[in-house]
């Protein structure tokens, strides 16, 4: 195992661009930064602020700890600030502006922390901002409660609502920046990308390992690995209690995709289930599809999916083998992957052959956002791997995923996809034109038609 294996720094750069602005301009101003854990939010700040700045990292002790352990991170710019003794975080501020020259920028990251000993901090910084006469303290508030943090500027009963003047959401990054962080492309690339997906943690910890498998294996599937837990964290991060969502990901990555299918699973009325399933798709961690040409305010077509790759499979082939892994049987579960793996990398392909179609020109046309179609539910019919509508409206692009290691037959492929495409009935009286999305390029000669690789789809989702 190589140790010791640190990311370049990747994009961020319209991030660090507000960032630098905002922590440059006039004090008495809020900045928030959020995120899912792991995606660069700590490494992002690190990378703007200055010498001059105030940066706090929170932790779970109590509210006078943390207030302490903040004075004496100021200390270190206002000499003698930590002799003094803070009750509240409202003293300290005070002190802060006291104390400072001319303005200083206090950057509280992990703020949930905070405001779990502290409720009323929030308030407390309200009350700074709105306050008459001159400032000399902004602040940058960072965390990885999604939920929390918006709800602290997007909910219009927080205390800091409407005071915001940067919102940054961290993503985590799309598939095309992992060739620079791990050093592969092509084929090796979707197939870690459809492990890790875009985490970019989640890198720097494969890297250290030789090669996918043994990653997995030492990471996620190892009791004692540091992402064996992983989900369950996420979801702690957002809700007060993760069982329905760990439960309702249980069911989403084992194949229940319809809510009819899953309210029936758990046992519970479908109308139950509608909310928590909204918030997990509001957390990106479940995408709900619906066929190309429904409308999704009135379709019952409606599927539900795990949206990112680490999460899918991990209820695809990690959650399933709980009881094994718990008896040490990492070994015969690694190797249940490995003949299994193809299946889920061939999904997550399949989501990228749509998310790359915007940023391709396929047939010299450019193309909306892509959609899958299938039958109702009630009859057998073809399905559609990628469909999507040309910006002027005169054509549709219909396509299809295909992750084999053979290389496929482009005229046989094609003509299977012009078959399915007749039978659809939005499609009719439509220009078609069709692609093919190959995990192989195709032998020399093919018949004619346009096919999309690996290289492609990394070089557009960047």
């Amino acid at each position: 195992m190589l140790i010791g294996m640190r990311l370049p720094f990747l994009d961020r750069e319209n991030e660090r661009r507000r960032l630098r602005r905002f922590l440059a301009g006039a004090a008495g101003r809020l900045a928030v930064v959020f995120g899912r854990r792991r995606c660069g939010k700590s490494t992002l700040l690190q990378r703007v602020r200055t010498e001059a700045d105030l940066y706090f990292l929170a932790d779970q002790r109590d509210a006078l700890l943390q207030i302490q352990a903040a004075a004496a991170e100021a200390d270190r710019l206002l000499p003698g600030l930590a002799a003094g003794r803070y009750a509240t975080w409202d003293a300290l501020l005070e002190a802060l502006h006291a104390r400072v020259p001319a303005r200083l920028n206090v950057i509280l990251d992990e703020f949930p922390y905070l405001v779990a000993g502290a409720p009323a901090l929030p308030s407390m910084i309200q009350g700074y901002l709105d306050r008459p006469g001159p400032k000399r303290l902004s602040f940058v508030l960072c965390g990885s409660s999604q939920r929390m943090m918006q709800g602290l500027v997007l909910d219009r009963s927080a205390p800091l609502y409407g005071r915001s003047e940067e919102i940054l959401k961290i993503e985590a990054f799309a598939a095309g920046w992992l060739p620079a962080a791990l050093g592969v492309d092509g084929p090796a690339a979707i197939e870690a990308y459809s492990v890790w997906g875009g985490v970019p943690r989640y890198w720097e910890l494969a890297k250290a390992h030789a090669g996918l498998l043994p990653a997995i294996e030492e990471l996620v599937l190892d009791r004692q690995g540091v992402l064996h837990d992983e989900p369950a964290g996420l979801l702690l991060d957002e809700l007060r209690t993760a069982g329905q969502a760990y439960s309702l990901l249980s069911l989403i990555g084992g194949g229940s995709n319809r809510l009819s299918e899953i309210a029936g699973r758990m046992g519970r009325p479908a109308g139950s289930l509608t909310r928590p399933l909204a918030n997990l798709v509001e957390l990106g961690y479940v995408r709900r599809e619906v066929p190309f040409g429904e409308s999704e305010r009135t379709t019952r077509r409606t599927l539900y999916r795990i949206d990112d790759p680490f999460l899918a499979f991990h209820f695809r082939f990690v959650q399933p083998a709980r009881s094994l892994l718990g008896m040490g049987h990492t070994a015969a579960v690694a190797a249940g992957i490995r003949t299994q793996l193809a299946g889920h990398v061939g999904a997550i392909w399949e989501t990228l052959a749509r998310r790359s179609v915007p940023a391709l020109r396929v047939a010299g046309a450019a193309w909306g956002p892509a959609s899958r179609w299938w039958a109702a539910a009630s009859s057998a019919g073809p399905e559609l791997d990628v469909v999507a509508e040309s910006l002027d409206g005169r054509r549709v692009l219909v396509g299809e995923a295909k992750w084999s290691t053979r290389r496929a037959d482009v005229r046989r492929s094609l003509e299977s996809l012009r078959a399915r495409a007749a039978a659809v009935p939005v499609l009719r009286d439509r220009e078609l034109v069709f692609a093919l999305w190959l995990r192989e390029a195709p032998p020399a000669g093919s018949a004619a038609g346009t096919v999309v690789l690996p290289r492609d789809v990394l070089a557009a989702l960047r």
